[in-house]
């Protein structure tokens, strides 16, 4: 059934039919940066929920989002504790191709980008107060999802690599078993 399943999902691709990167589940490694500030971790992700392993130097943490509960928990592996939050946009990931608030999409070029044929766009967007923003946007041709995004201006940037699609196990979305929460 899983190799139907993948199957269904490559011939969809092909055939050139937009599907929306939330009814996707894959691995990945996600390289994020806001000015100065780099993060590497591992991604486990499926519609709506979603885990960060953190490769960081320091210790070693994971977030579990689950915008389906609202809640996000941050775990703390070495003391087998973890914080609750609600979920805020601020945890949203950049996964779909079409921006919010896009006001035009240009295409610039094609380029290989981690071995995916990809098709580059020039995005404007609406910012938050109203200003516009400009991105350049990686799209892979070969899965219909967007493997880069960075700002026009340098500031910020979101990359996927050695993106694996399939299914992943419910575990990875769960709280691990004896963890118990954070003292408030």
């Amino acid at each position: 059934m899983k190799h139907l399943s993948l199957y269904a999902l490559m011939v969809v691709v092909a055939a050139g039919i937009s599907l929306p990167c939330e009814a996707l589940e894959f691995t990945a490694e996600r390289l994020s940066r806001s000015g100065q500030e780099v993060h590497h971790a591992r991604i486990f992700y499926r519609d709506h929920m979603w885990r960060l392993e953190y490769n960081e130097p320091g210790a070693v943490s994971a977030t579990i989002v689950r915008a389906d509960r609202n809640q996000v928990w941050h775990l703390i592996p070495s003391i087998h504790h973890f914080r609750t939050e609600s979920y805020g946009s601020d945890y949203a990931l950049h996964l779909t191709i079409r921006l919010d608030n896009e006001t035009s999409r240009e295409f610039i070029g094609t380029q290989t980008l981690d071995g995916h044929p990809t098709t580059l766009y020039e995005v404007i967007a609406t910012g938050p107060g109203g200003q516009q923003e400009t991105y350049y946007q990686w799209v892979a041709t070969d899965m219909n999802f967007p493997l880069k995004l960075v700002k026009k201006d340098g500031d910020w940037m979101v990359e996927y690599r050695d993106v694996k699609l399939g299914r992943l196990a419910d575990s990875f979305f769960q709280l691990p078993h004896r963890y118990v929460p954070m003292e408030p």
